[in-house]
């Protein structure tokens, strides 16, 4: 369990203490009602199935700004010094005051994040080098670790026509350094991944694109990036984050399906796994739990960014989850796929514009945390209790034998397999039984 760290002079969140597991029965909002970390479910303990994560730019350096109202509305106090680096160490202090006191176990951050850019490369790694250095004494101090690092390589107007895809090769070298600097981090961090996200890695326009010849680009640059981490002794998982749209009209890592052709073919599929997004899904005209099945079906389910979009606006409003029948479904799928592995569920979430208050943050992340653990637990009761896997089973029994069985080992070609139309007849009509399942979900989510 991560130890309170507050080794400032100052508390952030004055107040609040240790969140705490006091059951369904409790009207308190600064307490898990069905996040009890130590439960086990499936033979794995809660904090096991989820190792949550806070998200260092949403939850440190939003500050509820949105594309209409930049300014935002949220104080920061820990953003107040006039000096840039300690403004950095302050939201270091607060951000492991917070993470300790929710119980969290990971955090994951871009470089701009964690450390401010310098007027150079070698100064913005300096920076970085410095909090980094400071961010491994919390975490020795505190038991929380590092899920992912990453490179913020799409806000700079230096990224305007993307990063490793930009069509000016003098703004690569620019993305190498950040890049290199980032994987760095996450090694000295201990981080158990590293994540890719083209933030800009796409195209408004095709009159003005070579398309073919980016994607070549993003390929090489993946290649070599994963071929410094591992010469620099980085061990875990390459990750890329899908996403359709927004900021450009068409970004090359659409959706899960998109990245698993993309990583065959640049022979990067040993090293690099996915890491879904939610909100991303929704935008795509996914579920959430169809990226993830679609990974796993794959081989290749990295890590989950938990949130939730509004089906209603076409941009990424980045809620935190409460959808208690997404938060079911998914874990159905990860249940049924050997869960979430050396990954966690990132909270890539931020509160809403309105919501000012300092106790806002922890109330939104509890909220997501126990809304997930209720998926977790109706998940397993389906799974446990009700007909749902034999009816699953049931419905492909015709190809656990014989000619069935025959097709899926590829033993009968297409001549033999059309002489069977007439020897079989027309099949007999089976149904779906789609309201059960759904019937059978809804029955157990009370």
């Amino acid at each position: 369990m991560p130890i309170q760290v507050t080794t400032g002079s100052r508390e952030y969140f004055p107040g609040i203490g240790k969140i705490k597991y006091e059951g369904a029965d409790s009207d308190n909002p600064l307490a898990f009602k069905y996040y009890d970390e130590n439960r086990v479910i499936a033979g794995k303990s809660m904090k096991d199935h989820f190792r949550f994560a806070i998200a260092y730019w949403h939850s440190f350096c939003g500050n509820g700004g949105d594309p209409f109202g930049p300014a935002g509305t949220i104080d920061l106090p820990w953003d107040e010094a006039s000096d840039p680096m300690q403004s950095a160490r302050d939201k270091l202090d607060a951000a492991f005051e917070f993470i300790t006191k929710l119980g969290a176990g990971f955090y994951c951050f871009h470089d701009r994040d964690i450390a401010p850019a310098g007027s150079t490369a070698a100064e913005s790694e300096k920076n970085l080098k410095t909090l980094v250095e400071l961010a491994k004494k919390k975490q020795a101090a505190s038991g929380v670790n590092l899920l992912w690092g990453t490179a913020n390589v799409f806000t700079h107007a230096r990224y305007m026509n993307g990063a490793a895809t930009n069509p000016d090769f003098h703004v690569i070298p620019q993305v190498a350094a950040q890049v290199k600097a980032a994987i760095d981090a996450t090694i000295e961090l201990g981080g158990d991944n590293y994540v890719f996200w083209g933030g800009r890695e796409g195209y408004y326009s095709l009159l003005n694109t070579d398309m073919k010849r980016e994607l070549d680009h993003l390929g090489m640059f993946l290649q070599k990036a994963r071929d410094y981490g591992r010469k620099a002794g980085f061990k875990g998982t390459f990750l890329i984050e899908p996403k359709p749209m927004e900021p450009t009209k068409h970004q090359y890592d659409f959706d899960s399906a998109t990245v698993i052709g993309f990583l065959n073919k640049y022979g990067l599929q040993d090293d690099f796994k996915i890491n879904i997004e939610n909100n991303h899904a929704t935008l795509a005209g996914h579920s959430f739990a169809h990226e993830v099945q679609t990974a796993c079906d794959a081989g290749l389910l990295g890590s989950l960014d938990v949130n939730q979009g509004d089906p209603h606006n076409g941009w990424d409003t980045d809620e935190f989850m409460h959808d208690l029948h997404e938060c079911t479904s998914l874990m159905l799928v990860l249940l049924q796929n050997g869960g979430i592995g050396k990954g966690g569920m990132n909270f890539d979430a931020k509160r809403r514009r309105s919501s000012t208050d300092a106790e806002d943050l922890f109330i939104a992340h509890i909220s997501s945390m126990d809304s997930l653990a209720r998926g977790l637990i109706i998940a397993d009761n389906v799974l446990q209790k009700s007909n749902y896997l034999k009816m699953k089973k049931e419905r492909y029994a015709s190809y656990d034998s014989g000619n069935g069985k025959a097709f899926e080992s590829g033993k009968l070609d297409l001549e033999t397999l059309a002489k069977m139309a007439d020897e079989i007849g027309e099949p007999k009509q089976i149904s779906g039984k789609q309201e059960l399942y759904e019937a059978i979900l809804n029955q157990y989510i009370r």
